[in-house]
C-alpha cells in the first residue's frame, strides 16, 4: 500500500468555522491541493464525508486501486478525511471511493470541491490550480460604479453552447468567446453578460441547472484559465459578467453530491423537503451548517477567483415555500404553521450578507416568480438582502398584451399599466430570457401578431417598452434579432436571419436603444424609485396610447416618452406637461434603418400655454403605427435644476 503522509490544511479556527456553518472560503482548504511536504511534491486531499467507515482516493496515479490511498480521519468529529499523496499533481484524474458505515454501502464521488473535471459523459475530477495573470485591474477599481443599483443594467443573457457553434456544429471554445462574444456584446452596447450555469454539469438537456461540479468551469469550452481569459476580456472592454448560480437543487447522479457518504448529507434526509418532484433531483439541506458553509463558499468562489459581478440565484421561489409544486400530504408546515421553509430563508440571508460584505461591488439577482416581500430589501429591515429581483409579473402581462391582435388592445389597458402599481416595491430587473422561448412558447417574435410588417413592428415596440420602462433589463439572445424559431440548445442561433433587413432593423434597434439606455440618466438614475417614474396618461385605452416620464437626479435630463400600441399613426396626439421649452426627439421605432416606415419623424416641438391631461403646458406630435417615440427638452429651454448632486 502505497504512503498517505498524514497533513492537514485545517486549523482548529476552520474546524470551529465549518462546524457552526460560517467558513466562507472553504475551496482553500477543501478539494485537491498541489503542495510540498518535507521537500516532498504532491497533493493534499481532503473531502467531508462524516458517515464513512474508509475514503480512499482513486485515480490514474495508482491506477485506480481501492484503498492504494487511504485518508485519514480528522479527531475532532468534523468528519473530514484528508491526506498528503506524493506523485500525484496537476493533471491528475481522480475520485474519491467511499466505503459507509451504514452497511457498508460503497459510493464512488467526484469530488465536490474540484476544480476542474473530466469532459462529459467521463466524470471524474482533475487536481488543477492555475497562476492566471488578470488584466482587468481598471474594471475592478471603477466596477462599483458600472454594477451600482443607479446605473445601467442592460444584460444580455447568454447560453455558450448555442449562442455561436462552428461549422461541423461542435462548440466554440472560451478562448473563440473570449474573442466573438466579447466583440458583438460590445458592439451591441450591453453593459452585462449573463452566461447560464458554467458550473461543471453532466446532462446538457438541463441547459446546466443540474449541477455535479460546483466549483470547476464546464470543461465542455476549455479548462479554467480559459474561462477566466473570457472574463478578462469582457472586462478589459467595460462590460461586466453575472452568472447563474444554481442552490436549490442538484441531480441524483451517481458521481454528484446525493447519498455521498452513504447517507443524506448534502440533501434533506426528509423527501418532503429533500427532493423535487417536478425536476426529479435534491435539495439541499439549509438548516445544516456545513451545507450551508459549502454553498456560501461556492458563491463566494466565483466573485473571488473568477471576478464576477454578481450571481443571478436560481429558482428561489422553489426554496422559499415548503410546498413549492406540493399537493396537500406532500408537504409539513413550518414551526408556525406556515408554508415558508424558514431555514432556506435564513441561508438566502446569510449568503447576501457574506456576498455583500466581502464583495460590496456585485450584484445577487433572485429569480423569484410569486409576490413573497422584500427579495431585494435589506437583511437589516426582514429583507431577504437580494440586489435585485426578476420582474415575473411584468414579463407575464406584458408577452399577454403584445401578443394580442391591437383591435383588441383597448380591453386590456391594464395588462401594461398594472406593473406599475407595484414596480418600486422590490428593485426590478425586466426579464425576457431563456424561458420564454422554449416548450412551445414560441420565439419572442412567434408572438408578435399580424402581418411581417406589422410583427416586427410590434417587437420593435415591446423592446423600446421594456428599456423605457423603470428598472434594469435582460434580454435572452436572438432575441436582439428577430430570431423566429425556439431556443434550440444543440444549435447556433439563426445568424444567417441578419441578412433580411427585418432582422438587421431589430438588432440595430437594440443597439440604439441600449445606447440611449447608458447615455440618458434618466432612464438609470432613479429606475427603483418612483421618483424616477410619471404617468401623463394611462386611461386612453380608446386608442391605445401610453404616455409618461423619466425622471433623473435633473430636471433638465427628463425624458417624454409616447407609444401607439395599435397600427394606425396618432397625429397630432395632444399631450400635457408641467414645463414649458422645447423639446426634441431623441428615439423614434419607425425609423427606416429599423425597418420602420419613416414616414412619422418629429420636429423640434415648441410646447403652448394650452393646459392638457391636468398640466400648464402641451405639445402635438406625431405617433408612428406601432411605435414609440421619446423626447427631451432641448438645451436651449431652461429647467429648474435638482441641488441634488449626481453620484
Amino acid at each position: 500500500m502505497a504512503e498517505v503522509i498524514p497533513h492537514s490544511f485545517f486549523t482548529d479556527f476552520d474546524i470551529n468555522l465549518f462546524k457552526a456553518g460560517k467558513h466562507y472560503r472553504l475551496y482553500e482548504k477543501f478539494g485537491s491541493h498541489i503542495t510540498t511536504v518535507d521537500g516532498i511534491e504532491g497533493v493534499y486531499f481532503a473531502v467531508w464525508a462524516p458517515s464513512a467507515k474508509m475514503v480512499s482516493v482513486v485515480g490514474d496515479f495508482n491506477y485506480w486501486v481501492e484503498g492504494e490511498h487511504k485518508l485519514n480521519v480528522r479527531w475532532d468529529s468534523s468528519g473530514i478525511w484528508e491526506g498528503f499523496i506524493p506523485g500525484a499533481g496537476k493533471g491528475s484524474i481522480y475520485k474519491y471511493k467511499i466505503q459507509s458505515n451504514h452497511n457498508d454501502i460503497k459510493t464512488e464521488k467526484a469530488d465536490p470541491y474540484a476544480r476542474r473535471s473530466e469532459h462529459n459523459p467521463k466524470t471524474a475530477s482533475i487536481v488543477w490550480e492555475d497562476d492566471y495573470n488578470w488584466k482587468d485591474s481598471k474594471w475592478m477599481k471603477k466596477r462599483k460604479k458600472h454594477n451600482a443599483l443607479d446605473a445601467p443594467f442592460s444584460v444580455y443573457e447568454v447560453h455558450l453552447g448555442s449562442w455561436k457553434r462552428k461549422k461541423d456544429n461542435s462548440f466554440l471554445s472560451y478562448e473563440d468567446l473570449a474573442d466573438e462574444l466579447v466583440a458583438y456584446v460590445k458592439d451591441m452596447n450591453f453593459t452585462h453578460v449573463e452566461l447560464m450555469p458554467i458550473m461543471e454539469f453532466p446532462y446538457d438537456p438541463s441547459w446546466g441547472y443540474q449541477l455535479t461540479g460546483y466549483f470547476a468551469p464546464t470543461s465542455r469550452f476549455g479548462d479554467p484559465e480559459d474561462f477566466k481569459l473570457l472574463v478578462d476580456k469582457l472586462h478589459q472592454n467595460d462590460i461586466g459578467i453575472l452568472l447563474d448560480w444554481v442552490p436549490s437543487h442538484f441531480p441524483e447522479d451517481a458521481h454528484g453530491l446525493g447519498f455521498f457518504d452513504g447517507s443524506a448529507l448534502y440533501e434533506h434526509p426528509d423527501p418532503k423537503k429533500g427532493y423535487h418532484q417536478d425536476w426529479k433531483s435534491l435539495i439541499f439541506n439549509y438548516g445544516r451548517n456545513e451545507v450551508k458553509s459549502f454553498l456560501i463558499s461556492n458563491a463566494i468562489f466565483w466573485l473571488d477567483q473568477f471576478h464576477a459581478d454578481g450571481l443571478r440565484v436560481d429558482a428561489v421561489a422553489s426554496m422559499l415555500f415548503l410546498d413549492y409544486s406540493r399537493e396537500d400530504g406532500e408537504w409539513e408546515p413550518n414551526m408556525f404553521g406556515g408554508r415558508e421553509n424558514l431555514e432556506a430563508m435564513s441561508f438566502l440571508r446569510e449568503m447576501n450578507e457574506a456576498v455583500y460584505s466581502a464583495f460590496p461591488d456585485v450584484q445577487t439577482i433572485a429569480e423569484e416568480s410569486t409576490a413573497f416581500p422584500m427579495v431585494s430589501r435589506p437583511t437589516s429591515l426582514g429583507g431577504l438582502g437580494f440586489g435585485m429581483k426578476w420582474m415575473m409579473g411584468w414579463m407575464h402581462d406584458t408577452l399577454q398584451y403584445f401578443g394580442k391582435e391591437p383591435v383588441y388592445r383597448k380591453h386590456h389597458q391594464n395588462d401594461l399599466t398594472f406593473s406599475m402599481t407595484y414596480a418600486f416595491t422590490e428593485n426590478f430587473m425586466l426579464p425576457l430570457s431563456h424561458d420564454e422561448v422554449v416548450y412551445g412558447k414560441r420565439s419572442i417574435l412567434g408572438r408578435m401578431p399580424g402581418d411581417e410588417w406589422q410583427r416586427f413592428a410590434n417587437l420593435r415596440l415591446l423592446y423600446s417598452y421594456m428599456f423605457t420602462h423603470p428598472g434594469g433589463n435582460l434580454l435572452f439572445q436572438g432575441g436582439e434579432f428577430g430570431q423566429s424559431e425556439e431556443w434550440n440548445f444543440e444549435n447556433s442561433l439563426d445568424w444567417h436571419l441578419l441578412q433580411y433587413e427585418p432582422h438587421k432593423g431589430v438588432k440595430e434597434l437594440i443597439k440604439d436603444l441600449n445606447a440611449l439606455y447608458k447615455s440618458e440618466p434618466a432612464l438609470y438614475e432613479k429606475q427603483f424609485s418612483s421618483e424616477g417614474f410619471e404617468w401623463i396618461d394611462y386611461n386612453d385605452a380608446e386608442n391605445s396610447v401610453f404616455t409618461y416620464v423619466r425622471k433623473g437626479i435633473d430636471d433638465k435630463d427628463n425624458l417624454v416618452i409616447a407609444c401607439n400600441m395599435t397600427p394606425m399613426p396618432r397625429e397630432n396626439y395632444k399631450l400635457g406637461l408641467s414645463r414649458k421649452g422645447k423639446l426634441k426627439e431623441i428615439f423614434n421605432s419607425d425609423f427606416k434603418k429599423y425597418f420602420g416606415s419613416g414616414n412619422y419623424k418629429n420636429s423640434l416641438k415648441t410646447t403652448k400655454s394650452d393646459p392638457w391631461h391636468f398640466r400648464d403646458h402641451s405639445i402635438e406630435i406625431d405617433i408612428p403605427p406601432l411605435g414609440m417615440v421619446v423626447f427631451k427638452y432641448n438645451a436651449q429651454s431652461k429647467p429648474k435644476t435638482s441641488t441634488k448632486k449626481r453620484k
